[in-house]
C-alpha cells in the first residue's frame, strides 16, 4: 500500500537526528554544496546519513536539493549534513557569493558562442 500524496509522514521527520534540532555547525546554509569526501560510500552511518551519502556520491548538490530528495524538511538535513561533515564522510563548501557569480549577458554570450561552433560549417552537413 502506498502513501497519499501529501499525508504525513509515518515516521516523524525529527527521529532521524535522534530528536536533535540544532546542527553541530552554523555554517550550514541551504545553498551550501555538498560533496563526497571518499570515493566509497562509508559504513557504520545511521539508515537517513547513508541515503545522505549514497545521494551526493551521485554528484555535487546543494543542501536543499539533498533534502528535496530525501523527503526531509532542510532544518533535518542541516543537522544530518552537519554530523556527516564532522566524521569526515561528507565535505560543505559555501556557496558562490553572489559578487563573484559572472553577469548573466557574459553567460548568454557564451552559450550563443558554443552554439555556433556547433552548428554545421558547410550547408547539408551534419
Amino acid at each position: 500500500m502506498t502513501a497519499r500524496r501529501g499525508s504525513r509522514r509515518l515516521v516523524p521527520a525529527f527521529l532521524a537526528t535522534a530528536g536533535r534540532t540544532q546542527p553541530t555547525r552554523n555554517t550550514l546554509d541551504r545553498l551550501t554544496v555538498l560533496s563526497a569526501a571518499t570515493s566509497q560510500v562509508p559504513e557504520g552511518l545511521e539508515p537517513a546519513q547513508r541515503r545522505l551519502a549514497v545521494l551526493v556520491h551521485g554528484g555535487a548538490l546543494s543542501l536543499a536539493e539533498a533534502a528535496a530528495y530525501l523527503g526531509l524538511p532542510v532544518s533535518v538535513v542541516r543537522v544530518l549534513v552537519a554530523d556527516v561533515v564532522d566524521s569526515g564522510h561528507l565535505c560543505a563548501r559555501a556557496p558562490i557569493p553572489e559578487a563573484e557569480r559572472p553577469e548573466p549577458q557574459l553567460l548568454e554570450r557564451l552559450l550563443s558562442g558554443l552554439r555556433t561552433l556547433r552548428e554545421p560549417q558547410v550547408p547539408g552537413e551534419r
